[in-house]
């Protein structure tokens, strides 16, 4: 699983995106969340993970999704910020 360090060099080598950020764009970013199949299979997998049961397939499908979601969280937050930065008065 990732550490803090992983996550504070994703921050680092997304940051360039900011810069195609337009309202709507960073909004998108903002709203984006899995599809209900995608949420069920994670949750299935967390919870075999958590009993110790995931196969080394599951195990690499499981870490796959982690990275994707902390990739993702990441984008968002910086979504959050931007559109902070660029509120409309």
């Amino acid at each position: 699983m990732q550490t803090v360090g992983a996550t504070a060099v994703l921050d680092e080598i997304l940051e360039p995106v900011t810069h195609a950020f337009s309202r709507e764009v960073a909004q998108a970013l903002v709203n984006t969340k899995a599809s209900a199949a995608t949420q069920s299979r994670m949750a299935d997998l967390a919870e075999k993970c958590n009993e110790g049961l995931l196969t080394p397939p599951e195990q690499s499908e499981y870490e796959a999704y982690v990275h994707a979601i902390d990739m993702v969280s990441v984008l968002q937050a910086k979504a959050r910020r931007w559109l902070a930065g660029h509120a409309t008065t």
